[in-house]
Parts: structure tokens; C-alpha cells; sequence
């Protein structure tokens, strides 16, 4: 069997086992080590992916401390829906947001779901990050290269403006965009 070929060459999967001996390397094919695989459900013949719930608060407000642990559920999105989203199952959790200041868009009690992958800010989309010992959720505008401003979709709440290594630390500790909410009616 040919696996791989290189400068015309090609070589069998023995010889690149081999090769990964010798340097001490493992020889592998599959899903990218780390990467978290999410159960998968079938509702009605329809494949679903599910995602992890934390039992973990995030401050739409002055920011919360919170617990690290296991999941405690999760639950099911349509397979298709996430993909037409670029969602990935296994990078994304559910947490609970505590707090008034991204009302109307979130509102307390509201699940989110957090894409870790998308940690790159993009100007006007809401993000998670940790804020001290604090896990926060607020809307980031960026002045490139000046300064991140936090805004609350709250007009009661007021913009929050980080420059220096206060925009660098909020950068460097995004957990990752929300791109998702449902909301708690009750």
C-alpha cells in the first residue's frame, strides 16, 4: 500500500512506521490529538452533536468568580446546524450568564455557547474572557492598536476602556466568542 509521496518518491506505510521509530515519534491517523470529541445523539434518524454544560456562571455585570469542574450535561444542536455555522461540538461549552448588562441581546439566566477556537477579537462581537479571578461576557469594539473598549448592551452600564497591558490582558484571556444564547423564561 502507498501512503505517501514526496519528490516522486513514494514510500509504504511500513517504511514511514519505521521512520517514526527511529525518531521516536508515534505514527498515527486520525482525529487531531486534543481534539475534544462531543457525544453524538439520533433523534428521529436526525444526527445530533451535543455540547458540554459547565455549571458555571459568567458576569454580564462587574464579573463573577467561578468553579471549575466536569460537565454537568449537555445538550443536543442539529449536526447540520452547527456545520452551517462553523460551530465545532467538541470547542464549544454551555455556561449561565449572571446579570443585566448585555440586556436586550442576553439577558440573566440566559445558557450561551462559547466557540473556544474564536478567540481572535473581531470588532463588535460579544466574547468570554477571564477579567482577574472573574469569567465576564461584554461586546469588544477594537481601536486598533490604541485600545479595546467593553461595551454592555445595557445603556445602564458604561463602556469600559483598556489600553496598555489592560488591552493586552483582556486579548490574551478571551475563552472564546458567544455564538449562541437561549433564553430563560423563567
Amino acid at each position: 500500500m502507498k501512503a505517501s509521496k514526496a519528490g516522486g518518491k513514494r514510500y509504504s506505510v511500513e517504511t514511514l512506521e519505521k521512520l517514526g521509530e527511529v525518531l521516536g515519534l508515534e505514527f498515527y491517523f486520525g482525529p487531531p490529538r486534543g481534539a475534544t470529541q462531543a457525544p453524538t445523539a439520533l433523534i428521529d434518524g436526525t444526527e445530533f452533536d451535543t455540547i458540554r454544560r459547565f455549571d458555571v456562571s459568567a458576569a454580564a455585570g462587574d464579573g463573577m468568580i467561578n468553579p471549575e469542574g466536569e460537565p454537568i450535561d449537555h445538550l443536543a444542536f442539529s449536526k447540520t446546524w452547527l456545520a452551517s455555522q462553523g460551530i465545532s461540538p467538541g470547542d464549544s461549552m454551555l455556561i449561565t450568564v449572571r446579570g443585566d448588562s448585555m440586556e436586550p441581546s442576553i439577558y440573566h439566566g440566559d445558557l450561551v455557547m462559547i466557540d473556544r477556537r474564536k478567540t481572535h477579537i473581531r470588532s463588535g462581537k460579544i466574547y468570554a474572557f477571564n477579567d482577574g479571578d472573574a469569567l465576564r461576557i461584554k461586546r469588544i469594539e477594537v481601536i486598533p492598536d490604541t485600545a479595546l473598549i467593553l461595551r454592555s448592551d445595557n445603556p445602564k452600564h458604561a463602556p469600559d476602556h483598556r489600553v496598555g497591558d489592560a488591552m493586552n490582558h483582556v486579548s490574551q484571556n478571551i475563552l472564546g466568542q458567544i455564538v449562541w444564547s437561549g433564553h430563560n423564561w423563567g
